[in-house]
């Protein structure tokens, strides 16, 4: 019998794992350096759930960073890189999650927009055997908020992204997700995600329990924003 959700497939920053302060610390400090100057909080949100590659074009874009995309990918990963190196800070109620759904048996798979060496510090902190695929900006073709690395994460598993829910932080994100067909929870931390008739809402994966990941799956919206 297939479990509901079939699967859970999880964005990694701002989600997960508590790095985007990582990411506009290196931003603002590339841009200090290399660009205009100053980079404040407003420009940082911009950048939020952005493919890489696109996040080094507005960085030379908006911040006038005078270097080359490669360079600024190379200089901004290898920070959170470090970063994570010292700590994973997960996210109030993320390893718990985890730990429900391996314990469950239920499959997750990561699908985030960081490289696979940034992921590759995270995954092996996780519940042991909570990933059964990893989906990394650096191996799709079309990074969020195309659909394609949530519809790669479900065929990985063997599975449709209709049957699965995603979690998401950012509005790449859930754009990408909603496009591949999956149930989304959105977790709202740095950007403001609207509501929508299909779309589940929370600010903490604290307030998410394994029923309400069930709920979701089968078509309800929970909404702790409303």
């Amino acid at each position: 019998m297939t479990s509901v959700p079939a699967a859970v497939l999880w964005d990694m920053d701002g989600t997960l794992v508590d790095t985007e302060p990582a990411w506009i610390a290196a931003e603002g400090e590339l841009v200090k350096v290399h660009g205009r100057g100053h980079w404040g909080k407003e420009d940082g949100l911009l950048l939020v759930g952005q493919a890489l590659p696109r996040v080094a074009e507005i960085l030379q874009e908006r911040g006038e960073v005078r270097l080359s995309i490669a360079e600024i990918l190379e200089y901004i990963i290898s920070r959170v890189e470090a970063a994570l190196k010292e700590s994973v800070p997960w996210l109030p109620g993320a390893y718990e999650i985890l730990t429900e759904l391996a314990q469950a048996g239920i499959p997750c798979a990561l699908v985030t927009m960081s490289y696979r060496r940034l992921a590759n510090q995270v995954v092996p902190h996780a519940p042991n055997g909570a990933f059964k695929a990893v989906v990394t900006g650096d191996e799709v073709e079309a990074g969020k908020p195309d659909p394609e690395p949530y519809v790669r994460a479900a065929q990985a598993l063997g599975l449709d992204p209709a049957d699965c829910v995603a979690v998401e932080d950012s509005l790449p994100g859930v754009a990408s997700a909603e496009a591949s067909g999956a149930h989304v929870l959105a977790v709202q931390h740095f950007v403001e995600i609207a509501a929508s008739p299909t779309r589940s809402r929370t600010d903490s994966l604290e307030r998410i329990s394994m029923a309400d990941l069930q709920r979701i799956a089968r078509g309800e919206v929970i909404d702790h924003l409303a």
